[in-house]
């Protein structure tokens, strides 16, 4: 078979047995799965031997390039000593090592690690968690406070939690309880103080029913990459925590140095009752999440059998996604990577500022290793599509959130390598306008 009939198969069969996740299947009807046969560094390449800069870290997880030699190295290590291991009530070296390491990286009163598989179920955890400690203490706490435009996952809780309607309005119906309160619109002092009261406004009014309080702290990710003052995320807390409502940080995209620094509650100078992470964890390479909490809560749940946190995933603290992590974490501790990004950071806003030049790009923004932009013009709803397909036609990987088009790329990327992004989008620019 030669190499465009087996292309041709892949994608039909592609299209006969799998359904693609946050894809409406009949657009790729003219927008066609893209197959991608390896990784190596800041390139995919497709069959054909093109290369394309994954711009946006396949969905935000890759810190380190595809194929990292060093990551790939450790893997190979553990496959050969213990792929998988019942977590209950049993452990392994790799775990051990990640927690002490995870834990040595954060505040003093984060403690205590509690292990799964994605970030919608960490999310999950964390909420079930709060939901527990309260039903503990006698306190029947049935209403999350969340943010407005906020996003923490597709599960049925973490849904519950979200604003962004296209992903959760039609299952209105079982979600559980949740209250939004509004985000400062813009850095202002005024603005900031405002939204303060508007949330103790809504606390006043729900303080005995509202459990814990989940934000992204700086960084709406799928809610529009939209980026909001540390001031308020950390007197907003603090509002919470006076009034005996649990804090979780959702620093599953934000977390492993893409907001800044290693974590954004070190930026917001606040610690959380429980913390999430994923995506970035692993450097791209396995599923694994955590949620990460202190002596406090730990304790509460400590005892008699029928106050156990019975929660569980059968590939909760894997060997091998674990070996990832901690080689991950290796590359942060001798690399000096938070350092770089932020010099890495500054070269790429400077030549993104070169975008403002054309009139469909508004609102230019950054935080740490996260840029984007908005659209604007008279676009159609696949715009999206319309730009990815642009974009690979430049060799680029780009998919926006609608009109929201950002980038977040490996840690590794090239001086020269930006250059080459920011003239791809330049020539998707020109076509669009």
């Amino acid at each position: 078979m030669n190499l465009e009939n087996k292309i041709k198969q892949l994608i039909s069969k592609d299209s006969k047995y799998i359904w693609h996740p946050c894809t409406q299947m009949k657009d790729m009807e003219s927008f066609n799965i893209m197959p991608i046969a390896r990784g190596e560094g800041v390139y995919l390449y497709d069959f054909y031997g093109n290369k394309y800069i994954d711009c946006i870290s396949s969905w935000w997880v890759n810190l380190f390039g595809h194929n990292n030699e060093y990551i790939s190295a450790k893997l190979k290590e553990q496959i050969d000593r213990l792929e998988h291991v019942i977590f209950a009530g049993y452990t392994h070296e790799g775990i051990v090592n990640l927690s002490e390491r995870l834990i040595s990286l954060l505040p003093q009163s984060l403690s205590k690690c509690f292990y799964a598989d994605n970030g919608s179920s960490a999310i999950e955890i964390a909420i079930k968690m709060s939901h527990h400690l309260n039903i503990l203490k006698n306190h029947n706490k049935n209403i999350f406070l969340s943010l407005q435009n906020s996003y923490h996952g597709e599960t049925i809780g973490a849904l519950s939690l979200g604003s962004v309607g296209i992903y959760k309005d039609v299952y209105k119906n079982i979600l559980i309880q949740n209250i939004q309160t509004p985000l400062p619109k813009d850095f202002s002092e005024e603005s900031i103080n405002q939204t303060l009261q508007e949330l103790k406004n809504v606390i006043s009014k729900n303080k005995n029913q509202i459990c814990a309080f989940v934000l992204e702290p700086l960084v709406q990710c799928a809610g529009g990459m939209n980026i909001y003052p540390k001031e308020f995320v950390k007197k907003a807390c603090e509002i919470c925590k006076e009034n005996e409502i649990y804090v979780i940080f959702d620093e599953i995209a934000v977390g492993f140095g893409r907001s800044g620094e290693m974590f954004a509650l070190e930026e917001c100078e606040i610690e959380p009752d429980f913390l999430c992470l994923s995506k970035g964890i692993t450097g791209g390479y396995l599923p694994l999440s955590a949620v990460i909490t202190n002596d406090n809560i730990y304790n509460a749940f400590y005892g008699d059998y029928e106050r156990a946190f019975l929660h569980s995933h059968s590939y909760t603290g894997n060997p091998l996604a674990v070996a990832c992590a901690n080689a991950t974490l290796d590359i942060f501790q001798t690399q000096n990577i938070i350092s770089k990004n932020k010099v890495l950071s500054e070269f790429i806003f400077d030549k993104f500022l070169e975008l403002n030049e054309f009139k469909n790009v508004m609102n230019l923004r950054k935080k740490g290793m996260i840029f984007a932009f908005d659209l604007v013009g008279d676009y159609e709803r696949t715009i999206s599509l319309e730009f990815s397909s642009l974009a690979l036609k430049n060799g680029l990987i780009i998919r926006p959130l609608g009109n929201v088009v950002y980038f977040m790329p490996p840690y590794i990327i090239s001086k020269e390598q930006v250059c080459f992004v920011v003239d791809g989008i330049k020539n998707i620019l020109k076509v669009l306008n």
